[in-house]
């Protein structure tokens, strides 16, 4: 399966979110809800026309955004290195962001279930492609984790991406372990995110000075 397949698939999943807001619509009221608490309730209406549109609309805008990243960034040919585990990246991404709309209509169609419980099981797969797709990620301008730390030095890239990887997958099992707490599954989710962010960004600066000073008394 080529590039060119695996991004099929995800205009598939576009095509898919699409059709289901078609077929639905006659069924949906005028005002959707199209945001819900922590307690997953309700608390933000779109009109049915906006609500129907936008995951559509916006997953396809970033699905041609997807398909430019390889050919923009400066380093291309790092990506083209780890390019099937970019492409399926877009795919999982496609397939969450339709879980989404596909919950969004049908928590508007009636059927009763906990929305954020839903939103937190698809972050969690997606957190974990994240992982993934860290593992694999050589240096460019568009995908990993991109300080001027990491930027700025291969060893760096290399060494924040393999504790980036390990804490993004850490952080989805955790926010799985969330679906178990009711209202408070979201913090399982929002607190390793955050720690994550922070603890990579840190290591990477960290890293860096720590090399530099080594490469001085070389």
């Amino acid at each position: 399966m080529n590039s060119r397949h695996r991004f099929l698939i995800a205009t598939v999943f576009v095509v898919i979110s699409g059709a289901v807001s078609a077929l639905a619509a006659p069924e949906l009221p005028t005002r959707m809800a199209t945001h819900w608490n922590a307690a997953g309730q309700p608390d933000g209406t779109m009109p049915k026309a906006a609500a129907l549109a936008f995951l559509p609309a916006m997953t396809a805008v970033l699905l041609v955004v997807f398909a430019l990243v390889p050919r923009i960034d400066p380093l291309r040919e790092n990506i083209a290195a780890f390019r099937p585990v970019y492409d399926w990246f877009v795919v999982v991404f496609t397939a969450f962001m339709a879980v989404i709309h596909g919950g969004v209509i049908a928590f508007n169609l009636g059927y009763e279930f906990d929305f954020t419980l839903l939103v937190l099981a698809a972050v969690s797969g997606l957190f974990y492609y994240v992982g993934v797709v860290l593992e694999h990620a050589e240096r460019n301008w568009f995908v990993g984790i991109r300080t001027p730390w990491t930027l700025s030095s291969e060893e760096v890239w290399d060494r924040t991406h393999r504790l980036g990887s390990h804490l993004f997958k850490l952080t989805a099992l955790v926010a799985l372990v969330g679906l178990f707490f009711g209202e408070y599954a979201i913090y399982f989710l929002v607190v390793p995110a955050l720690l994550t962010a922070g603890i990579t960004v840190v290591y990477s600066y960290y890293l860096y000075e720590q090399l530099e000073r080594d490469s001085d008394q070389t």
